[in-house]
């Protein structure tokens, strides 16, 4: 048997894999509060649904990452509290975030954590946090997909310039 063999909770993490599960956590805590911000100004209610469902995937996340690190004696990272609700008409207009640019956030956002959980999965040597991460990047992956279809779908998909080759063919 090789060095750090056999059941991956009793291997030690190496510092990579402390800093990377502890900043996705910290990370996860304020996406989790943005969007609960964002509910009150989201009037699409196809939105509000991929907000919600966002917020219950990052806070299982949470949970999960934090079992680990609890397991391992690394202290949590603060979670902010609950945002109150909001009607969405006590928003003055100027002040509220439109509809088209929450979504974009929640793509863009969807998209960083693909590239998060890649990079810890890639550092990993234990194999219980890499195989974690690759769930929560198919999880990603599966929700940035239905992102991409509302921005579509609702005509808020603003595409960069469009390439054509002007090259004649042979």
């Amino acid at each position: 048997m090789g060095i750090l063999s056999g059941n991956p909770q009793n291997e030690p993490m190496h510092y990579g894999e402390v800093f990377g599960t502890w900043s996705f956590v910290t990370v996860a805590k304020g996406v989790v509060s943005g969007y609960q911000a964002h509910l009150n100004h989201a009037g699409d209610e196809d939105l509000k649904k991929l907000l919600a469902e966002a917020i219950q995937h990052c806070n299982q996340e949470i949970e999960q990452i934090e079992a680990i690190l609890k397991e391992n004696g690394i202290g949590l990272p603060p979670t902010p509290p609950e945002r109150p609700n909001a009607c969405l008409d006590d928003i003055p207009v100027g002040a509220r975030f439109a509809d088209p640019e929450i979504a974009a956030m929640l793509g863009t956002n969807t998209a960083a954590g693909l590239v998060a959980c890649s990079q810890i999965i890639g550092q990993s040597i234990r194999e219980d946090i890499a195989v974690l991460f690759g769930q929560i990047h198919t999880q990603k992956a599966a929700f940035g997909a239905k992102v991409l279809r509302l921005n579509k779908e609702k005509g808020w998909l603003i595409p960069p310039p469009l390439h054509h080759s002007h090259s004649e063919d042979c």
